[in-house]
């Protein structure tokens, strides 16, 4: 691959494989070394990016790569550091952290989903597991964040258009919506 079209391409989706490497790891550091390992194997030329298929490809090899480093042994036998993210609202942090606390498999279809806005069928594709797999996970981790976050605290509602925005006053609060 020529250097100008890599650079384009870390340009365009770099913070894309990051955001998920660190969803998926809870580490920036891993992150980083995630999303570098990624554009590495693309700068390697033994890849053939199909147009419009860029982003999908560059995805599922982060997906694979964070699954395979929480697989590792020095990965399991070692702490993980305290990190802090900037956030604008408070609540932003809240709904941050308890995405964050949730197991890896949960916490990387729900990023998917809200944050990068794919479909389930596209999230099944990137991780390598079925539609109705991606639906289970998705459900048990709206699960475990309705416990985790309080009565006082929204979910944010998925509109379907991957946009997201906050439930009205009155609704279901602490649903999460497909």
């Amino acid at each position: 691959m020529d250097p100008e079209q890599l650079t384009y391409l870390f340009r365009r989706y770099g913070d894309d494989v990051f955001r998920l490497a660190y969803s998926y790891l809870g580490s920036r550091a891993d992150g980083e070394d995630v999303c570098q390992s990624v554009f590495l194997k693309l700068a390697e030329g033994k890849t053939v990016l199909l147009p419009g298929r860029e982003k999908s490809w560059l995805l599922t090899c982060a997906a694979n790569l964070c699954r395979s480093q929480l697989r590792s042994f020095w990965r399991r036998n070692v702490g993980e550091l305290d990190e802090s993210v900037p956030f604008r609202e408070e609540s932003d942090r809240a709904v941050w952290e308890a995405v964050m606390a949730l197991p890896p498999k949960y916490r990387a279809v729900i990023h998917l989903y809200y944050w990068e806005g794919y479909d389930q069928g596209e999230i099944g594709e990137i991780l390598n597991i079925s539609r109705t797999a991606v639906q289970t996970r998705m459900s048990r981790a709206r699960d475990m964040l309705r416990k985790e976050l309080s009565d006082d605290e929204q979910l944010l509602e998925h509109d379907g258009t991957g946009q997201v925005k906050r439930p009205e006053k009155g609704g279901n609060h602490g649903y999460v919506g497909e």
